[in-house]
């Protein structure tokens, strides 16, 4: 490794001198031009590079972030990761990235580790959440500019970036109810699952807006589950499940895409063509969405969008703990979107 010495050694200057020049001190101002350019002509050509670390002792700058990923086998995470990336890229922050694997005590342990790392802020993209009061309460006392997404907190101390899950329940089925279905199916998300009320809240918005009268025979539960791909095996044997009850339905809106996913499946097998017997529609736009057979209509999250939001907020934090200055919390919510492809269609 090239330190400073050789620098010197190369360029004919003292190590004071060259250390004044390449971490551009106050002091810099006061040495010629044709001495600054001499001593980066020798970096350059050694190959010096800055020792990262040991600014950062000097500094208590770290310019790192910590990214929590609960569970990075869930597809909803990709694009909210790239959306962390670029922007804390475009930041000149560099993104530590870890994945809890729904444990608390893999949590806890990866906190700790961030924590010694000196980040300066924290992300955690909570998306099949366990969070408990006292979790919170242990990212509370660290201090640090945080930021979660996926779940809405309530109180001052952490930020949060969510969708709208309200807006986009109601969007779902509207686009349904719009293409003359009545006798509709639902799978609706766990009920210990911070997305589930808000999306069944909007659905029944829309029911009571458009006189829809909802059976409950045909209204099923996700089970419980911190494995976000057991979602498509359970799409497939509830969806089996209401097809076993003879109980006509023509269109089924979905928790989740991966939920949509194993619908289809379960109405394949029986032999109902998706959307000409069935249409189905799903939540969250995952990557294989617009991949599937047939392509999925679902509800967008702006993924990439609340990654981004996230990271904004949690800089804007940073810099107030720079400046010396208070800041509230912030807790965005961002609207969905409708994206119609091939699973649904009008009732003929």
């Amino acid at each position: 490794m090239v330190t400073i010495r050789d620098v010197a050694k190369e360029s004919g200057f003292s190590s004071t001198t060259v250390s004044i020049v390449l971490n551009d001190a106050p002091l810099a101002r006061y040495i010629p031009p044709v001495t600054k350019k001499r001593i980066m002509r020798a970096a350059q050509k050694l190959g010096y590079r800055p020792n990262q670390f040991a600014r950062s002792l000097r500094s208590k700058r770290s310019h790192t972030v910590g990214v929590m990923v609960f569970d990075m086998t869930d597809p909803y995470c990709t694009l909210v990761l790239r959306g962390i990336e670029n922007t804390l890229y475009q930041a000149s922050y560099l993104p530590i990235l870890t994945d809890v694997h729904n444990e608390r005590v893999r949590f806890e342990r990866y906190l700790e580790m961030l924590l010694d790392r000196r980040i300066e802020g924290l992300i955690v993209l909570a998306n099949w959440l366990f969070l408990d009061i006292n979790l919170l309460a242990d990212l509370e006392k660290s201090s640090i500019p945080t930021a979660i997404i996926g779940c809405e907190l309530k109180g001052d101390s952490m930020s949060s970036v969510i969708v709208d899950n309200e807006v986009g329940g109601y969007a779902a089925l509207e686009h349904l109810h719009s293409l003359g279905h009545r006798k509709i199916a639902f799978i609706r998300g766990p009920k210990g699952l911070t997305d589930s009320s808000p999306r069944w809240r909007g659905v029944r918005k829309c029911a009571k807006a458009s006189r829809l009268e909802l059976d409950t025979c045909l209204i099923v539960d996700l089970p419980e589950s911190r494995d976000p791909i057991s979602s498509f095996e359970a799409g497939f044997k509830l969806t089996e499940g209401l097809i076993k009850q003879k109980r006509q339905f023509t269109a089924l809106l979905a928790f989740d895409d991966m939920t949509a996913f194993g619908a289809i499946r379960a109405l394949a097998k029986s032999g109902l063509r998706v959307p000409e017997q069935c249409s189905v529609i799903g939540f969250d736009d995952v990557a294989p969405s617009a991949l599937y057979t047939p392509p999925l209509t679902t509800v967008r999250q702006p993924m990439e969008a609340m990654g981004a939001s996230a990271v904004g907020v949690v800089l804007d934090g940073i810099n107030a703990v720079l400046e010396k200055r208070e800041i509230a919390a912030s807790h965005r919510r961002v609207a969905p979107e409708l994206v119609v492809r091939e699973s649904t269609r009008s009732l003929l």
